[in-house]
């Protein structure tokens, strides 16, 4: 079994940053994955990014290269996603997963309950 606890939405101007926090607790366990997905009114859920835990490796979608940072903390199980430059197409709820399988997957074992981020004039 693993946990997931998330902080960090809220409501933000175009042109604002974010930090997405997720810490996972429960069973300890070894190389995986953790990511990030959004899902935006009357879309479905889209990985957004993701990160090995082994060494590492990130990935993201092309809409927010440059802007958004996955980063992990081994010691804490904690995954970030630090978001710039936001913009208000990134509206969504945000959650964050671990999976025991790829990183890039829709298909994650372990979700966390959602944080909403908002971006608006």
């Amino acid at each position: 079994q693993v946990q997931l606890v998330e902080s960090g939405g809220g409501l933000v101007h175009p042109g604002g940053s974010l930090r997405l926090s997720c810490a996972a607790s429960g069973r300890s366990f070894g190389s995986y994955a953790m990511g990030w997905f959004r899902q935006a009114p009357g879309k479905e859920r889209e990985f957004v990014a993701g990160i090995s835990w082994r060494d590492g490796a990130a990935y993201y979608i092309d809409s927010v290269k440059g802007r958004f940072t996955i980063s992990r903390d081994s010691a804490k199980r904690t995954v970030y996603l630090q978001m710039n430059n936001l913009k208000p197409e990134d509206t969504a709820v945000y959650y964050c997963a671990v999976n025991f399988g790829p990183v890039v997957s829709l298909n994650y074992d372990y979700w966390g309950q959602g944080t909403q981020v908002t971006v608006s004039t």
